[in-house]
């Protein structure tokens, strides 16, 4: 446990090195070139989790990062424009958007790390729905470029600090074999399955997102998300979502001691840092720590942006809750799939990348 431990250490420091990185190369572009702060915020939720997939990544698939991540992230922008005005169709979108990359699977391991890589600005676009630029620049063409600039950003980065530790570190990753793959007997295959379940959660946290919580519609998509995204099988979703939801609640208890402690500004923009390190190293023990870290890190971020982030985590804890009870319900009833054995669903090894299960 103890080897465990400092291994997860290194590799949390790496990430938060990209992270940090990153987030300084974006904070000078945003007074550079006079854009939003949003645009900090897209910039981690980018390399936070292309720091994990990218970690065990060939030549092929890095080379791949730096030609999807930068575009998606372009059309993610543009996405989350139409949410805002349209916010059915933007809706609608976006669900296909987060279950294609699933059914995609049968396509091999390339299909399954590209679609993984597709599936990251989405996620982003939970966690950053507000747009990268002022009201006057917002155009179409604009917006794209300015997105997939930040894509490029975190791509870079990434690449930089693990190809330094690669040649100068401790440790080198240990890439995970593609085995042959299996034909699937089941009918439909379940990639075909994991989309549909996906689709309907996802859907369905859209639209009792809307009706329930207004504008705080993202958390309960985004827990219905990570509760049904790497299905194993019917335990598997619901062991996530209760453990998504131990760990708000848990976050929501650190979140209001650092609201009533008074830390604003810079200090918690430090704090929320550390606190994504933290999380980062428990992270692989069980992912209640990183629920937990991430809601803490939310709510020092909505309080750094002025609003009163301890009056929402109620509001917070209920949007997960219905958003883990929507992902349980769709795999439970809605074509299940079987709890693999040797081999994960069409066949390919648990080892491999799962969109969404690494990324949280």
């Amino acid at each position: 446990m103890t080897v465990k431990l400092i291994r997860n250490a290194y590799e949390a420091s790496l990430t938060m090195t990209a992270v940090l990185l990153c987030w300084a190369a974006a904070l000078w572009l945003e007074g550079a070139a006079g854009l939003h702060a949003d645009v900090l915020v897209l910039a981690v939720a980018l390399t936070l989790p292309l720091a994990g997939v990218q970690r065990t990544a060939d030549t092929r698939g890095r080379l791949m990062s730096f030609v999807l991540l930068p575009a998606v992230a372009g059309v993610s922008i543009l996405l989350g424009h139409l949410v805002a005005d349209h916010y059915a169709a933007g809706a609608a979108v976006f669900t296909l958007g987060i279950s294609l990359p699933i059914w995609i699977r049968r396509f091999g391991p390339a299909a399954t790390k590209a679609g993984t890589l597709m599936t990251l600005p989405l996620i982003a676009l939970l966690v950053v729905p507000g747009p990268a630029l002022p009201p006057k620049d917002q155009s179409a063409l604009v917006s794209w470029g300015w997105a997939a600039l930040i894509g490029m950003l975190a791509c870079g980065c990434v690449r930089l600090v693990q190809a330094s530790a690669d040649r100068l570190g401790p440790w080198r990753p240990e890439p995970a074999p593609d085995r042959p793959r299996r034909p699937s007997r089941l009918r439909p295959r379940p990639s075909t399955r994991m989309a549909v379940q996906m689709a309907a959660a996802v859907a369905g946290a859209f639209t009792f997102g809307r009706l329930l919580f207004d504008q705080h519609w993202p958390w309960m998509v985004l827990t219905a998300y990570v509760a049904a995204s790497g299905n194993r099988g019917r335990n598997d979703v619901v062991r996530k979502g209760v453990e998504r939801f131990v760990g708000a609640c848990a976050g929501t208890v650190l979140a209001t001691g650092v609201a009533v402690a008074g830390i604003t500004g810079r200090t918690s923009v430090v704090l929320m840092f550390a606190v994504l390190a933290l999380a980062l190293w428990l992270r692989p023990l069980n992912y209640a720590y990183w629920a937990a870290g991430m809601t803490t890190a939310l709510s020092l971020l909505l309080g750094y942006y002025g609003q009163d982030a301890q009056s929402l985590l109620l509001t917070r804890l209920e949007a997960i809750a219905l958003g883990a009870a929507l992902a349980m319900a769709s795999a439970w009833w809605l074509l299940p799939v079987p709890a693999p054995r040797r081999h994960g669903p069409d066949g390919s090894s648990p080892r491999l990348p799962v969109i969404g299960h690494r990324q949280g």
